[in-house]
């Protein structure tokens, strides 16, 4: 076992600067596990790739990239079980695709055409499914927080083992919800992780101005939250971190909560243009702490990655990727009386005289592609 976390105040990390590991911190982690979580960090900055080019030919109308912040969502996914539940923010959706959602079916939520099970219905980058326990965030900002413990305490009065994890951002540390969160978690010792990724904007509102507290994680010292800070751009950290806040809700520890500090390297959106409020500088200097290339010194290193592996890996994932959009393509729009559907248990006399007369009009304009 490795020494403990630092404090709230500290930055804990496992890898050193040049990529080597500090023994004194090392987790032990598993090989598979590390490439495994090479393979999902990798894929998920593929497809943000492949998204933001289709945004820009008009194939799809929005997407918010995870772009240097990948480590925290891929390591959550690999440490959760799967009757675990997840609350998520604007980038965590990836969770989903490490314990098994179709990527096919992730993609059909950004097109929200037919294939896609929320039926086109929520706006993209808005991915969830029942299937691996995870709910879409709602776009206002910390909502979901309270969500998660509401969730972990139901989970606790049922006698279930079941953890819950939530996320929030930088900026949804001033809401009051993230408060709320805090204080009843605390209070009720919920099973419950919590978790805010620190990419330092909230937009384009820098840390600096969004709060003065000497560090994001050390605000659930006053509400009596074991609390935690992780260096976000080393995988090994915030797995260790991570995997022992989950254990300890499941021992019936109660909650936690880990800052994640990391950096958004793209614009917050394919709507954002993030020249406006920082410099490149300030870019430049966190793509010298890339995620996946101190991960892949790593693998180097234990595992003897070659460029040859490299290269076969970006290979198959461009396949994985560009087969799943193909797929997603050749489905229509939603049904247009489909929103009828999930309203009533059964559907009453008057929403049925609605639909069908909604049903004597012509169907909408195939989108684009169709």
């Amino acid at each position: 076992m490795s020494a403990a976390p630092a404090d709230d105040t500290q930055l804990y990390r496992v890898l050193r600067d040049d990529g080597s590991i500090d023994p004194e911190h090392d987790p032990k982690i598993d090989t598979d596990v590390l490439r495994r979580a090479y393979r999902e960090i990798k894929r998920l900055r593929v497809l943000d790739a492949r998204m933001m080019l289709l945004q820009r030919q008009g194939r799809i109308g929005f997407y918010g990239t995870c772009t240097g912040q990948e480590v925290t969502p891929i390591a959550a996914g690999l440490v959760l079980a799967r009757e675990d539940w997840v609350f998520q923010a604007l980038r965590e959706s990836s969770i989903m695709l490490v314990r098994g959602f179709p990527i096919a079916k992730y993609i059909a939520q950004i097109f929200g055409n037919a294939y896609d099970d929320l039926k086109g219905r929520m706006q993209p980058s808005h991915m969830a499914s029942r299937s691996v326990n995870q709910v879409s965030w709602s776009s206002c900002i910390a909502t979901q927080l309270p969500q998660a413990v509401g969730a972990a305490w139901a989970a606790k009065m049922k006698g279930d083992k079941n953890v819950v994890m939530g996320f929030v951002g930088d900026g949804g540390t001033s809401e009051p919800d993230f408060h709320n969160a805090m204080n009843f978690a605390a209070v009720f010792r919920v099973p419950c992780v919590m978790v805010c990724q620190n990419n330092h904007w909230a937009i384009s509102v820098p840390a600096a101005r969004q709060s003065a507290s000497e560090t994001f994680a050390i605000k659930g010292r006053a509400y009596g939250v074991p609390s935690y800070r992780v260096d976000g751009n080393d995988f090994l950290a915030v797995y260790d971190v991570l995997k022992r806040c989950v254990d300890a809700a499941r021992r019936g520890e109660g909650p936690s909560y880990v800052e994640c500090v990391t950096y958004r390297i793209g614009a917050h959106s394919s709507s954002d243009d993030p020249t406006r409020y920082r410099t490149q500088e300030e870019v430049d200097a966190w793509l010298r702490k890339d995620p996946l290339a101190r991960l892949r010194t790593v693998l180097t290193a234990t595992a003897g990655w070659s460029d040859a592996d490299e290269e076969a890996l970006e290979k198959e994932l461009n396949a994985e990727i560009g087969a799943a959009i193909t797929e997603v393509e050749k489905h229509p729009a939603p049904a247009a009386d489909s929103v009828f559907d999930d309203v009533y248990a059964t559907l009453p006399w008057n929403i049925a005289e609605q639909r069908e007369e909604l049903r004597k009009y012509p169907p909408p304009p195939a989108p684009h592609g169709h």
